[in-house]
């Protein structure tokens, strides 16, 4: 086993495909399969299966991938350390259901970065993805909340998936509205007074259930109803159609302006939201993670409650 084929697992999982991959890195495409296919001979495992549609890793694929990233990671150190060598390329990329708040860590995160270059992704996604991209290691941190109604169902999920769920806070039901919102006075806002109002939504795609939806209450029966796929599209409508959504009440006029304001939903019984990441529990997160982590934790607060001034969908 050498330090190149370990380079070499993490360009296949980058690219997720041994053809763009040995593309890349200048070689050929069955000089690439055959280092992968002598590594797996060598430990014994098979790292990759292979099909029709490309490649996935395989649960013991996983396990290396993990170690894997960990001594190229300390041997670039080593080398930036003794050699001056300029810091390779850095890639890292994270999944999230749509909170702004998860923007602003990404956000922190790229400010205190130090690499000369990189390569990062924030995907903000539907949740059943979001849950596929931390499993197949296509994202390292996946964020998406938690509550009484799809806790059963997302656990059992992240139980089959070798997921982990890390609680960020909770929060009391809003709801986001214009500004100019005939309710956007209220102290609070009941179902019924939404009743006349566009409903909001993050649509699911194909794997559509109401154990997905971003938004909590997802069984209550409304007249009318828009789904929308990202968070900029869903804002203008909030303004342009007086709709509303339902959320954690935590908005930042940094990045949503001041159109949008949150007025508490009033429910019965136990409606709270907690709002977490999840990791695979296969892997250790790279350094990059582990500092989005922190920039995640920082800004839900001690205690796991967010601040008085807080950045957060």
């Amino acid at each position: 086993m050498t330090l190149q084929q370990l380079k070499y697992i993490l360009k296949i999982v980058e690219y997720r495909s041994i053809t763009q991959a040995a593309r890349n890195i200048f070689i050929t495409q069955p000089a690439l399969s055959n280092s992968v296919k002598e590594l797996e001979a060598e430990l014994g495992i098979e790292i990759f299966m292979r099909n029709a549609k490309g490649i996935t890793l395989t649960a013991d694929g996983e396990e290396f991938l993990s170690y894997a990233r960990q001594v190229v990671e300390q041997s670039d150190l080593l080398e930036q350390r003794y050699t001056n060598k300029k810091p390779s390329r850095q890639i890292c990329s994270f999944s999230t259901q749509h909170y702004a708040f998860a923007v602003n860590a990404f956000v922190n995160l790229v400010r205190k970065t130090n690499a000369d270059e990189y390569e990062f992704t924030l995907r903000e996604t539907r949740t059943y993805e979001i849950i596929e991209d931390v499993r197949n290691l296509k994202s390292e941190t996946g964020i998406l909340y938690l509550n009484h109604f799809n806790r059963n169902v997302m656990q059992k999920l992240f139980k089959e998936n070798h997921l982990a769920f890390h609680a960020l806070f909770t929060a009391s039901p809003h709801v986001f509205i214009s500004r100019d919102n005939p309710l956007a006075a209220k102290q609070s806002v009941s179902l019924h007074d939404l009743e006349d109002f566009p409903f909001l939504c993050f649509e699911q795609g194909d794997f559509n259930s109401f154990y997905f939806s971003e938004e909590i209450l997802s069984t209550v029966s409304r007249r009318k109803v828009i789904h929308v796929s990202d968070r900029g599209t869903l804002f203008n409508l909030l303004i342009g159609l007086d709709g509303y959504t339902i959320c954690t009440g935590v908005i930042t006029s940094d990045l949503n302006g001041t159109q949008i304001v949150s007025v508490p939903l009033e429910t019965e019984g136990d409606e709270s939201i907690e709002v977490g990441y999840i990791l695979n529990e296969r892997t250790e997160p790279t350094k990059y993670a582990r500092l989005f982590i922190q920039e995640l934790e920082q800004l839900a607060g001690s205690g796991g409650q967010l601040p008085p001034q807080p950045t957060s969908r």
